[in-house]
């Protein structure tokens, strides 16, 4: 299936690994040219070195921390002038807090709250005016599972998700006389750098990290027992962005192996 996506221009915002890399990597080999940032500088640059030689210049970075508006609003006006347009917005930066309710401070739920939110306020608000002068714009804003399924051990993080889930709703409606689409994609257990670290702190040196993530998805109660891949969440990404989706906005995919329990 041809997702139409060659020659069109894409912003991801946590570009430098895991998810935020392979939806970079799928999209520039789906033919679109990719903007990414990350906020920190060594990691972008990895990125990009495992990247350009295949991709050239249809890939672009630049570090940009997305709380900082003056940094959104730099790195934008740099994208444009690299690039001229943008089509696609992928709202992807940001990590999970492990606290409880009693746990967490009050400093520590400003800090979700803003990283959450804002970190979808401040591309939206930039980009917006941009999207709308495409013939076919897309906003996707990775998710997760949290938001509609929330757990007491994440409870800043679960209770963040789900008004941005709300949010993204609201953008869609409010958008959609202009034709700019806007989905969401909520994320179960999907391999990543956090998991790697906690593998590498808490495993038992016999375990593979393979041998341990399993054994972590099955006690979480995951139906396919397994963690998803990156790959898996960058395809599900490259679908709403696609000429194929053209009727599909508001909506909420979940990719999680099956362990959604709401309806």
């Amino acid at each position: 299936m041809d997702l139409g996506l060659a020659g069109k221009i894409a912003v991801v915002t946590g570009g430098s690994s895991g998810i935020g890399l392979a939806i970079t990597r799928l999209l520039l080999a789906e033919g679109a040219s990719v903007a990414t940032c990350a906020r920190g500088p060594k990691g972008l640059a990895d990125a990009e070195n495992r990247l350009k030689s295949e991709y050239g210049d249809r890939l672009w970075t630049m570090p940009c921390d997305v709380l900082d508006p003056d940094q959104v609003k730099r790195f934008t006006e740099s994208v444009l002038n690299h690039f001229g347009s943008v089509d696609i917005l992928v709202n992807n930066a940001g990590k999970g807090r492990v606290s409880t309710f009693e746990t967490t401070t009050d400093e520590e739920w400003r800090e979700e709250i803003e990283m959450k939110f804002f970190g979808v306020i401040h591309f939206t608000r930039e980009l917006l005016p941009v999207l709308r002068r495409s013939r076919a714009p897309r906003i996707v804003n990775i998710n997760a599972l949290l938001a509609r399924q929330p757990e007491s051990h994440m409870v800043a993080t679960s209770a963040a998700r789900s008004g941005v889930l709300n949010l993204a709703k609201s953008m869609a409606m409010e958008f959609a006389t202009d034709g700019v689409l806007v989905n969401s994609i909520i994320l179960g257990l999907i391999e990543s750098n956090q998991w790697r670290q906690r593998y590498e702190e808490q495993a038992e040196q016999t375990d593979s990290e393979r041998e341990w993530l399993d054994r972590v998805a099955c006690e979480k109660g995951v139906p396919l027992g397994r963690f998803g891949k990156p790959m898996e969440v960058a395809s599900a990404v490259a679908f709403f962005c696609s000429e194929q989706a053209s009727y599909i906005t508001g909506s909420t995919l979940e990719i999680s192996g099956g362990v959604g329990r709401f309806v």
